[in-house]
């Protein structure tokens, strides 16, 4: 399936990448990337910290913001700025504009009982938003400078782009595996169970969102004022690699650590197996940079880890691209119930679509 975004020579004109990172769309993706397990590899450090940190209540940010389906616009807005600034601006929003984006996600999955009451219930919604802002605190604060500046290198990549291979160049470089540009269309593939539609700009142009957090897939939310938002992961992954919240523990933190896997497939092949599972979908040329591994011996490990059924490997163009299979990210982590902040089970009990089906973001309507 796939989302169809026509362009017009205005939206071309219109179109840009933000300059920073916006917050809410930060802090939507964080939180998806917390309840999402298939992330645990790349992310488990942070999660462990993160989850050490969050008080009961933050269980309603959770339900606003699943790790799959949709999520209300105000909870995602692009709104550039201090994210303090931003999370007041949150606060101020009209109770019609809460309404009215509720209501637009109730038509397509059930809320929460309280959540119906958010819009004109004040303290209710005052409780709603000291949470958001302490989510906002415990998963990001003390990463966002480092994030910050994640954005604004992959945005002065993006002008390199442009200046040399022209808004083709900028658009195939995106996120190969899922956008695919068509002039004047672009195309994002999505998974099977979705629907197919068909986005017209109207001269608004697109909004494009480097995000740091996330599994990869882009997001697109057509209703956001006054453009259309698509996040993409963020392309300077040599950087994003020395945040601390994708520092490796120093003592592994399940039997499925990558010291424990050693002695089973071999020091070079257990960290083959690790970089792939925390960069899935890498090319051989990225994986070999990314283990310091000559192309031709990331390819061999690569090769013995597919016939073991730990990766598989599919062709896109000229590359090969690796993923771990669950049996892979089974050896590498063993799933763990998150009670460290009171909410009697695992975090992700309220999912309601496989993550094989998972729509990273607000689906376009």
């Amino acid at each position: 399936m796939v989302y169809r975004i026509h362009f017009t020579v205005e939206d071309l004109a219109r179109t840009q990448v933000a300059e920073v990172s916006p917050p809410l769309v930060e802090l939507s993706a964080a939180v998806r990337t917390l309840q999402e397990p298939s992330q645990s590899v790349r992310y488990g450090t942070w999660r462990r910290q993160a989850v050490a940190k969050l008080l009961p209540q933050s269980r309603m940010v959770l339900e606003l913001i699943p790790a799959d389906g949709w999520t209300p616009t105000f909870l995602g807005a692009p709104t550039a700025g201090d994210p303090q600034e931003v999370l007041e601006q949150a606060r101020a929003l009209p109770r019609s504009e809460i309404r009215k984006d509720l209501a637009s996600v109730a038509e397509q999955q059930r809320l929460p009982s309280w959540a119906h009451h958010l819009a004109d219930d004040r303290d209710l919604r005052r409780q709603f938003f000291d949470t958001l802002e302490h989510v906002f605190n415990s998963l990001l604060s003390p990463y966002w400078n480092e994030i910050s500046s994640i954005a604004l290198a992959d945005r002065g990549a993006r002008a390199r782009q442009v200046l040399t291979g022209g808004v083709q160049g900028l658009f195939a470089s995106l996120n190969p595996r899922w956008i695919r540009w068509k002039p004047p269309v672009l195309e994002i593939l999505r998974p099977p169970s979705c629907p197919e539609v068909d986005v017209h700009l109207q001269g608004r142009g697109l909004l494009l969102v480097p995000q740091v957090f996330g599994n990869g897939l882009p997001f697109l939310d057509a209703d956001t004022e006054p453009q259309p938002v698509l996040g993409y992961p963020a392309g300077t992954d040599q950087h994003s690699r020395k945040l601390p919240l994708f520092a490796a523990p120093e003592q592994p933190t399940t039997p499925g650590g990558t010291s424990s896997l050693a002695p089973l497939l071999g020091r070079t092949r257990a960290v083959v197996l690790t970089a792939i599972a925390e960069h899935s979908g890498c090319s051989t040329k990225e994986l070999a940079a990314l283990t310091g591994l000559a192309p031709a011996s990331a390819s061999e490990h690569a090769t013995i880890l597919r016939e073991a059924g730990l990766i598989r490997t599919v062709r896109h163009h000229n590359a090969v691209l690796h993923s771990p299979t669950n049996l892979g990210r089974a050896l590498l982590n063993t799933p763990r119930k998150m009670t460290g902040y009171g909410l009697q089970g695992d975090v992700t009990s309220h999912r309601s679509v496989s993550a094989t089906e998972r729509s990273p973001g607000r689906p376009a309507r």
